[in-house]
């Protein structure tokens, strides 16, 4: 069996690609849910209406993926540029703790600054500590050679075993009755509810604007370009006059960024301080919704939305019908090969001997 590159691919063969893609996933959790010993199409319902079926499921499904699209969008814009930023949950961690750090209350006070100019520092301390994690492995890579996968990975493990000595340190609430959490974000500083009476909060309409503003990046400037060019050639990018190692840093320096925005913005809206539980995997979850996205900024706004629905419908799904949670872990998964092997049907023709 060989793999044959297609010379033109057919309109209907796109429109085709992602709809089997989708059967394909609910048969193999379906499969699943029938071995749970539950009624498939009550388990689907349930999941749809846990996630989309309410006011209260939408807000609950748009807090949980308001920092699944930061994530999201720092894996579409590096991987864009093939440096493969495996990390994101380490930058999200020390955006968090730096937020906290520029923003929290400390011995019952805080820095005596406006609060807009304080708010603005405080996420720009928490992009730049994203960043700074993600700038070593980048000029590991470029110097050396290093496996960027290698490092940042093994960075998320630096990052958490960093923030647990913090949180039982210098930044450890003494009002926490000796739980390890960070002391609190200044009450002034946290985001407003976009719906009353829910936890949606307005780091959502800044997570869809940052879609729009990478998506205008990199379309229409010269950055994007090089991003694209390097993504698709590097060494035909740099023989066209490409500057590739310094994309790639500049690459690095924005996708830690938005990782980093993530922490801080899931501290202004949701829980006011740093605790080693505060993300459920939401930097390795970007990943795969960078991937379903097809690394289009704008698609991670969807895909992030389709993920934290699962999740979310999920937990309500469990408690109806006995069918474990991780079922949404399936079935994200399960559609990410889906849509990749789809995507590769679309391009490729699969050739017997």
């Amino acid at each position: 069996m060989r793999l044959e590159k297609r010379h033109q691919t057919s309109p209907l063969a796109h429109v085709l690609a992602p709809l089997g893609a989708i059967a394909f996933t609910l048969l193999i959790s379906a499969l699943l849910v029938l071995w749970a010993g539950a009624p498939v199409g009550r388990t689907y319902g349930l999941l749809v209406q846990g996630g989309f079926g309410s006011l209260f499921a939408w807000s609950e499904t748009l807090t949980r993926a308001t920092p699944l699209i930061f994530t999201g969008l720092a894996a579409a814009v590096a991987f864009r540029a093939r440096l493969f930023n495996i990390g994101a949950e380490g930058q999200l961690y020390a955006g968090a703790l730096a937020a906290v750090a520029v923003g929290g209350v400390h011995d019952s006070a805080g820095w005596a600054l406006p609060l807009p100019l304080l708010f603005t520092l405080m996420l720009l301390a928490a992009a730049a500590a994203g960043a700074l994690l993600l700038l070593g492995p980048a000029l590991l890579k470029s110097r050396l050679g290093v496996d960027e996968v290698v490092t940042t990975l093994l960075l998320n493990f630096m990052a958490l075993l960093g923030v647990s000595a913090l949180l039982d340190g210098p930044m450890k609430d003494p009002t926490a009755l000796g739980w390890p959490q960070s002391m609190a974000l200044q009450p002034e500083l946290e985001l407003s509810r976009l719906i009353e009476g829910t936890r949606v909060h307005t780091g959502l309409l800044l997570a869809a604007a940052l879609c729009l503003a990478v998506w205008v990046l990199m379309r229409f400037t010269v950055l994007g370009f090089d991003i694209r060019a390097t993504g698709a050639n590097a060494r035909a990018a740099a023989f066209a006059g490409v500057a590739t190692g310094r994309t790639a840093l500049l690459v690095a320096l924005l996708s830690g960024a938005l990782a980093g925005l993530a922490g801080a913005i899931e501290v202004a809206g949701r829980t006011s301080y740093v605790t080693l539980d505060m993300s459920p995997g939401y930097g390795y979850s970007g990943i795969v919704i960078a991937m379903l996205a097809g690394l289009h900024p704008l698609g991670v706004l969807a895909a992030s939305i389709f993920v934290a629905g699962v999740q979310v419908g999920a937990d309500s799904m469990s408690r109806a019908v006995g069918v474990p949670t991780y079922i949404a872990d399936v079935i994200v998964a399960a559609s990410l090969l889906s849509v990749l092997v789809a995507t590769l049907l679309t391009q490729y023709r699969v050739r017997l001997k």
